[in-house]
């Protein structure tokens, strides 16, 4: 989670500078390491059940997750497409608008902020 968080820092500073493509990198990744951290705290073992590949997080997250409603359907419709958002940056050579971005970015704070309550998965303080 702690990953997740850093990353949602990140995805915000990234928007507020401009660099759109950058901060729907961010904002997909705080999801990712949210979602895996939320698989694990809910019991979902470690190892070949928790996929390391993004598809396979996203198939596990909705599976264990979302289907059982432990987590809104909402959420987990945001997690595909900030993942599709993020091809887009990433991949496609195009650059993604402020309002995708500007999107993107706020489904992570509230995604992040969501497996944190739900999942309590905050790290001890030091």
């Amino acid at each position: 989670m702690v990953k997740a968080m850093r990353a949602v820092e990140s995805a915000r500073l990234l928007l507020d500078v401009g660099d759109l493509d950058g901060a729907c990198n961010r904002a997909y990744y705080a999801m990712f390491d949210a979602a895996r951290a939320a698989l694990l705290a809910a019991g979902v073992q470690a190892g070949a059940e928790v996929p390391r590949t993004h598809s396979g997080l996203i198939s596990a997250f909705s599976l264990h997750l979302v289907k059982p409603g432990r987590v809104s359907l909402e959420l987990g419709r945001a997690l595909n497409r900030a993942e599709e958002i993020r091809l887009v940056a990433d991949y496609k050579g195009e650059t993604v608008d402020k309002k995708h971005a500007a999107w993107a970015v706020a489904q992570a704070i509230a995604f992040v902020q969501m497996m944190r309550q739900t999942f309590a998965t905050d790290p001890p303080d030091h």
